[in-house]
């Protein structure tokens, strides 16, 4: 996967518009917990095996 910076600069930007200043950092907050969460349950789930 190649973006660009103008690419990361046009998500942000939506981001920006879609939640507002206030909210953002929030939502940037759970987006990060969700995505850790989601990789260490599939590490838990490669590593136990079939």
């Amino acid at each position: 996967m190649n973006i660009g910076f103008t690419e990361i600069l046009f998500i942000l930007g939506l981001a920006l518009v879609f939640f507002g200043p206030k909210k953002l950092p929030q939502a940037a907050r759970e987006w990060g917990r969700t995505i850790y969460r989601l990789k260490a349950d599939l590490k838990k789930y490669w590593d136990r095996g079939p």
